[in-house]
């Protein structure tokens, strides 16, 4: 990924890779089929990733806000990590003529936000998220967060300052889907 990231993803190659790992292409291979067969591999560390972060998330807060917040810093971790994920996911190189590949981003994206969409829906169970809100627009909202900051944060490297970003945003998104808890009057 930091090859990616630093090069792009037409010039990753077999042979750059190698030598970024001290093999010779031979060793890749016994791997790797392809240069095809190693995007692959890194689209689904990528999911593993997203998808490890809920899990994690969900180990760690009983409430579903709590949980949403601890989701939304880790990807703003992940995204200060993987400079390469956004030349990846919005790649026309990764698309243009792929329509496999698309359809595996598209995947990998859409699995990410069924576990979004599942935590939005405890929320709203548990009564902490405005259960008149539309799920899947909850989760768009929530999305909408993170990706254009994150690639603000690419596009400047990293001079646009995507934590504080996200804490800022957070406050918003909460206000708007948190559902209001009645006060306590003595």
């Amino acid at each position: 990924m930091s090859l990616v990231a630093n090069q792009g993803l037409r010039r990753l190659s077999v042979a750059a890779l190698a030598r970024r790992v001290g093999l010779v292409p031979s060793g890749i291979y016994r791997h790797f089929r392809s240069k095809e067969e190693i995007l692959t591999a890194v689209l689904d560390r990528i999911q593993e990733r997203l998808l490890a972060n809920v899990q994690a998330a969900r180990e760690e807060h009983d409430d579903p806000l709590d949980c949403l917040r601890d989701v939304l810093m880790r990807h703003v971790r992940f995204i200060r990590e993987g400079r390469a994920i956004p030349r990846l996911i919005f790649s026309d190189d990764v698309h243009a003529g792929r329509p496999d590949r698309r359809q595996r981003v598209l995947a990998v994206l859409r699995r990410y936000t069924d576990e979004l969409d599942a935590l939005v829906r405890v929320g709203q169970r548990q009564g902490r998220i405005r259960k008149e809100l539309d799920v899947q627009t909850v989760v768009m909202a929530f999305l909408g967060m993170v990706v254009p900051a994150g690639i603000l944060w690419h596009l400047t490297e990293g001079g646009f300052d995507v934590t504080r970003h996200a804490q800022r945003a957070w406050k918003m998104f909460c206000a708007a889907v948190a559902e209001p808890q009645e006060s306590i009057t003595p």
